[in-house]
């Protein structure tokens, strides 16, 4: 037996490996451990909103003994909450509009335009990912204020936009380039601008990239509290997790009230993931082989 023949031998005995129903075993043992570090403290909370103040403290997570559904009800007849979960959304959405309007063409002229200082250019934009959020709180916080956008929704998303824009260009670059260059440039002999070909070919090619990028930016800043904390001094701008702080002192005492308002107002995320899961996982591997 040649040597040639030993890697062919090795590929087949790994595709016999990971193909075997011991393996399988193991990926769905892990599968469930995986779930279950994400679903266990999801249904308690759920179905903490549920139980009485004794049947939490004696029986964390398991079923409720009597069923309070009232504590959902008086959670969502509060307009507050809705003004809160308005204002959240309302972020989020202009944070994802602004992020794909910049990002989008960015990450384009990245994948397929040659320029001076190309590489230069992007290694600086990608330098945004070294960079916590946290250690930029500070003059963050001084910019804001001498731009008068303290108090404003504006202060919240521009900085959410500059912070979302380095792993948006990377994720859209890497997919972009799985765009043919020969499409590319059989539209420019046709006679399509680069404007053109970006939206009418490159966009449509590459939905679940975009809607990776929507909703990765979207759940980050529906999740934003620090930045809130440090903008927003009036209750009325307050986003969701402000409004969880400012329900907590309230309600103190009251931990199923609480857990209540944890559940409505994580709902929103967790229902965008689940929906939009098939996309993520398209738009996420989309780059992740080069032709």
């Amino acid at each position: 037996m040649t040597d040639h023949a030993l890697p062919a031998i090795g590929t087949v005995q790994g595709k016999v490996l990971f193909a075997s129903p011991m393996w399988s075993l193991v990926r769905l043992l892990v599968l469930f451990v995986v779930t279950g570090f994400i679903a266990i403290p999801l249904l308690s909370t759920a179905l903490g909103a549920l139980k009485t103040k004794g049947d939490l403290r004696t029986n964390p997570f398991g079923l409720p003994t009597q069923w309070l559904w009232g504590n959902y009800a008086d959670v969502l007849s509060r307009p507050q909450v809705w003004e809160m979960l308005g204002n959240s959304l309302s972020i989020g959405i202009i944070t994802v509009l602004i992020t794909l309007a910049v990002a989008a063409p960015a990450a384009f002229a990245f994948a397929h335009l040659k320029f001076f200082g190309e590489q230069l250019l992007l290694n600086y934009l990608l330098l945004g990912l070294t960079f916590p959020f946290a250690t930029a709180i500070l003059p963050l916080f001084l910019q804001i204020r001498d731009l008068g956008l303290l108090d404003t929704h504006w202060g919240i998303i521009l900085p959410q936009v500059a912070f979302a824009l380095a792993s948006s260009v990377l994720l859209m670059r890497n997919a972009f380039r799985q765009v043919p260059d020969e499409l590319v440039e059989a539209a420019l002999i046709d006679g399509a601008s680069y404007a053109r070909i970006f939206f009418s070919i490159v966009v449509p090619l590459s939905l679940p990239i975009l809607s990776t990028v929507a909703i990765i930016t979207f759940v980050n800043s529906w999740n934003n509290y620090l930045l809130p904390l440090v903008v927003l001094n009036s209750t009325a701008q307050y986003t969701w997790p402000l409004g969880l702080m400012q329900f907590q002192g309230l309600y103190a005492t009251d931990w199923p009230l609480i857990l209540t308002y944890v559940t409505v107002t994580i709902m929103p995320a967790i229902i965008v993931f689940v929906v939009a899961q098939r996309y993520i996982v398209a738009g996420l591997t989309a780059g992740a082989v080069k032709a």
